[in-house]
C-alpha cells in the first residue's frame, strides 16, 4: 500500500474528515487532499505529526523510496524558498537607487552627485519616473519577501518587467550609475532563474 492509500485508510479508520486531520497537523485541508491524491508528500515536521497522531512510526507510513522522495521534495521546497527570498532581496536592493548619490545636478560650474531626495529634473514627469520605478521595485521586493514568509511564491514576471523598464529608462536619460546598478541586479535575477531550472538529482541508494 502506497503512502496516499495508507493516509486515506488511517484517516477513515478514525472517522476524520480531511479538514479535521488538517487541524491536528496544523496544515491546510488542501495539503491533506494533495497528499491523499498522491501529488506530494508531507515535510518532515508533518510526517512526525502524522506519526504521533496515528500512533505509528514514520517507517510504517512511508517506504524507503517514498521517504527518499519526501526528503527530496522538502529539499526542493526549501531551495525554492531560498531562491524566492534572494529574488525579493535583489528587488529590495533597488532602494540603493533612492538613497545613494547616483545622480548628477549642476552645481558651481560642475556636477554634484546627489540621491533622489536632492535630485531635480526639468520635467515633472521625468522626475516622477526617477522615483516611481525604483520605488515600485522595492515594493515588489517587500511583497515577495512577505510571500516567502507565508510559504508562497513571489511574482517574478512583474519583477522582471519592472527591472527591464527601469534599466531602459535610466539608460535613456543617461544615468551612468543607476542603470548599471539595476542591470547588475537584473543579472542576479537571471542567474536565479537559471539555477531554478537546473535539473535536480534524485539520490541513489
Amino acid at each position: 500500500m502506497e503512502f496516499h492509500e495508507k493516509l486515506q485508510f488511517l484517516r477513515k479508520q478514525q472517522n476524520w474528515t480531511q479538514e479535521q486531520l488538517a487541524e491536528k497537523l496544523y496544515v491546510s485541508r488542501t495539503a491533506v487532499s494533495k497528499w491523499e491524491l498522491g501529488k506530494g508528500y508531507p515535510n518532515i515536521e508533518s510526517l512526525k505529526q502524522l506519526s504521533s497522531v496515528f500512533g505509528i512510526s514514520i517507517d510504517e507510513l512511508l517506504s524507503g523510496e517514498e521517504l527518499m522522495a519526501a526528503a527530496q521534495e522538502e529539499n526542493q521546497s526549501n531551495l525554492r524558498s531560498v531562491y524566492a527570498a534572494l529574488w525579493g532581496m535583489l528587488d529590495a536592493a533597488a532602494l540603493a537607487c533612492i538613497l545613494l548619490p547616483l545622480y548628477g545636478i549642476p552645481a558651481d560650474g560642475g556636477v554634484r552627485s546627489v540621491n533622489l531626495f536632492s535630485f531635480t529634473a526639468a520635467s515633472t514627469v521625468i522626475c516622477a519616473l526617477y522615483w516611481l520605478l525604483p520605488s515600485a521595485l522595492v515594493a515588489v521586493g517587500a511583497a515577495e519577501l512577505w510571500l516567502v514568509r507565508r510559504g508562497r511564491a513571489g511574482c517574478p514576471p512583474l519583477s522582471l518587467a519592472l527591472s527591464a523598464a527601469a534599466i531602459l529608462f535610466f539608460a535613456a536619460v543617461r544615468e551612468p550609475y543607476a542603470a548599471p546598478l539595476l542591470f547588475l541586479l537584473f543579472l542576479g535575477k537571471l542567474f536565479l532563474l537559471w539555477k531554478k531550472k537546473q535539473p535536480s538529482h534524485t539520490p541513489t541508494r
